[in-house]
C-alpha cells in the first residue's frame, strides 16, 4: 500500500448522462481557433495547423442535468470570454491514431465551456509568453454530463448554441469544425499519447464575449443537453 506525505487530492470527474456513474479527467486538451468564422473574428484566417493548449484536470466544473452550476469570477481579470464547445471523453488510449481509426477512441461527448481570462490571454500573446495564466485557472472548464456515443445521435451535424441571460451571443453546427472531430484526434495523438480519462474541448464559433457576475450562461448541443452556468 502506497503512502503518501500529503492526502492526494480528490480524482476529478465528470457526471455520465443518466446514471450515477462518473466519468474520471485525466487531462484537458483545448484546440484554438477550429471554426472559421471565430478564427476570424480573432484575426485570422485559413485553415491553419491545428493547435493545442491543456488545462489542468481539476479545472473542471462539473454541472449535473438540470442543474445550475456556479463559477466564481476568477481573480486578475476585467474581460472574463466565454466559449462553447462540443467536448469528446476518452475512453481508449493511444498514440499515432490514424483519422478513419479515431472515433473508436471515443467513450461520449458532452457540452463545455472553455473560460477565457482574455485581457490576460491578450497581455501573454503580446509578451510571447505562455496563455497559461489567461486559460488554466480554477473552474475554467465548466461541463455538462458526459453522454456515451452510442446514446449521442449525429454530433457532428449538431447545431452549438450559447445564450447569456437568454440573449443570443454564439450559434453554428458542429460541422463548421475547420478540423473535425477524427482529423484532431489523430493531430493531438501524434504529439501525447492519449489516455482514457481525457477530455478534448474541440474549440468554439463565432461570438464569443465577455461576461460579468451575476450572468447565467446556457448552451447546449443537440442531443446532448445543456449546460447552465451563474456567474457569481
Amino acid at each position: 500500500m502506497t503512502s503518501y506525505v500529503i492526502p492526494p487530492a480528490p480524482q476529478a470527474s465528470v457526471p455520465v448522462a443518466g446514471t450515477a456513474d462518473r466519468f474520471p479527467v485525466h487531462r484537458i486538451y483545448c484546440v484554438g481557433r477550429n471554426y472559421a468564422e471565430h478564427a476570424k473574428e480573432m484575426g485570422f484566417t485559413g485553415r491553419e495547423p491545428p493547435f493545442f493548449f491543456m488545462k489542468p484536470a481539476d479545472a473542471v466544473l462539473p454541472v449535473a442535468a438540470d442543474e445550475t452550476g456556479r463559477m466564481p469570477y476568477p481573480t486578475l481579470t476585467a474581460n472574463l470570454h466565454h466559449e462553447i464547445e462540443l467536448v469528446v471523453a476518452i475512453g481508449k488510449g493511444g498514440a499515432g491514431i490514424k483519422a478513419q481509426d479515431a472515433l473508436q477512441h471515443i467513450w461520449g461527448y458532452a457540452v463545455g465551456l472553455d473560460m477565457t481570462r482574455r485581457d490576460l490571454q491578450n497581455d501573454m500573446k503580446k509578451q510571447g509568453r505562455p496563455w497559461c495564466i489567461g486559460k488554466g485557472f480554477e473552474a475554467s472548464a465548466p461541463i455538462g454530463p458526459i453522454t456515451p456515443v452510442a446514446q449521442a445521435g449525429d454530433v457532428e451535424k449538431a447545431a452549438i448554441w450559447l445564450q447569456v441571460n437568454g440573449t443570443d451571443r454564439q450559434r453554428s453546427n458542429v460541422h463548421q469544425l475547420i478540423w473535425n472531430i477524427a482529423e484532431t484526434i489523430e493531430h493531438l495523438s501524434a504529439a501525447w499519447t492519449l489516455q482514457p480519462g481525457d477530455l478534448i474541448f474541440t474549440g468554439t464559433p463565432e461570438g464569443v464575449g465577455a461576461v460579468v457576475r451575476g450572468d447565467v450562461l446556457e448552451g447546449g448541443i443537440d442531443g446532448l443537453g445543456s449546460l447552465r452556468v451563474a456567474l457569481t
